[in-house]
């Protein structure tokens, strides 16, 4: 499907890059790489949607830090919003039980009757840490991690690039995120869903742990899932249904798959492939809370679509027409008296 996005923004007015531009690119980089892992260390990594936020405009900055501080800030502005509107949406998932009791046998029966003649009667998340889980962090339970923290990055990274590169493709990028985020937001609260974790707590299945941030451990760092143990902690346990991590890995690589080369989809499909693996594994989601997500990923792409469409077109609608007024037909005038001769 077409999408309908914004006119280009205007010709780029900043200066030219200086001739030590590489140098001071690489340095600037530099220097941010090695405050990124000290704050790493120091305090965990970026799983908040400010403290992601501060970061990537770090990282903006020192790629382009020949530019004047006013690009600097025009991405702040712009940004800004976009921040909040994420802060409010991870405080409003709090409130999203209500103090209900929430839904899980259907979740377990959706995933026994689509998996249980290959699991032996059990939803995946048991069967696959009944095979994998080991009391030692083993080298899978490093990649879990990994991949289960890039669900906090890839999508914002991939916004940075696009409004670096393409600001009218960030715009349309940025109305099927919000679309998406709404959406599963709003289905919180209609039907609150607990995940695998929670139902083995509470005896409805057999004993899960949630193991997606155990990896750490391999290489002694302890304090790098700091930020993302206490959003755990924190975080509202019955948003679980749809799956918004398998989500938005779908929605980044479907975003991009028609600008990449077929040669790389593959890869880019293992995305959210991986991230299926991980979240049933660490007993994050259920398969169906991956299905579900997958389907509003679909969703979102129609119905933005759809509406850019219809946007576009009453836009052209209301425009007046730039194509000048046909000529009125020419009257027919007596011929011109003759004009006497001179001398």
């Amino acid at each position: 499907m077409a999408v309908a996005t914004d006119p280009q923004p205007p010709a780029r007015t900043d200066p030219p890059a200086s001739p030590d531009g590489g140098r001071r690119r690489l340095v600037a980089m530099g220097i941010w790489g090695v405050a990124f892992v000290v704050g790493w260390l120091a305090i965990g990594l970026p799983t908040d949607p400010a403290y992601a936020f501060l970061w990537i405009w770090a990282a903006t900055i020192a790629w382009n830090s020949s530019r004047p501080w006013r690009s600097h800030l025009r991405f702040a502005r712009d940004w800004v919003p976009v921040v909040v509107l994420f802060a409010v949406y991870n405080l409003s998932r709090g409130f999203a039980d209500n103090g209900a009791v929430p839904h899980a046998y259907e979740l377990v029966a959706a995933d026994r009757s689509m998996f249980g003649w290959a699991t032996g009667g059990q939803v995946p998340t048991v069967w696959l840490q009944q095979h994998l889980y080991r009391p030692q962090v083993q080298w899978w339970d490093v990649l879990v991690s990994w991949i289960y923290f890039s669900h906090f990055v890839v999508a914002l990274t991939a916004a940075a690039v696009l409004w670096l590169r393409n600001r009218a493709r960030w715009g349309a990028y940025m109305r099927r995120w919000g679309f998406l985020c709404a959406a599963g937001l709003v289905t919180y609260f209609v039907y609150p869903a607990a995940p695998p974790w929670w139902a083995a707590q509470n005896g409805l299945i057999e004993e899960v742990a949630r193991i997606s941030t155990r990896g750490w451990k391999e290489f002694g760092m302890h304090g790098a899932g700091n930020l993302l143990n206490a959003g755990q902690i924190a975080s509202n346990p019955v948003a679980a249904m749809p799956s918004l991590h398998t989500a938005w890995a779908l929605f980044v690589v479907l975003f991009f798959l028609t600008a990449t080369r077929r040669r790389w989809w593959p890869l880019l499909l293992a995305y959210p492939l991986a991230m299926t693996f991980t979240l049933v594994y660490s007993g994050e989601h259920y398969v169906i809370d991956v299905l579900v997500g997958w389907a509003y990923v679909g969703l979102t792409f129609l119905v933005v679509g759809l509406a850019e469409h219809w946007w576009a077109a009453r836009r052209s609608r209301r425009q007046p027409s730039d194509e000048p007024p046909p000529p009125a037909e020419a009257t027919p005038t007596a011929d011109p008296p003759p004009v006497p001769a001179t001398r």
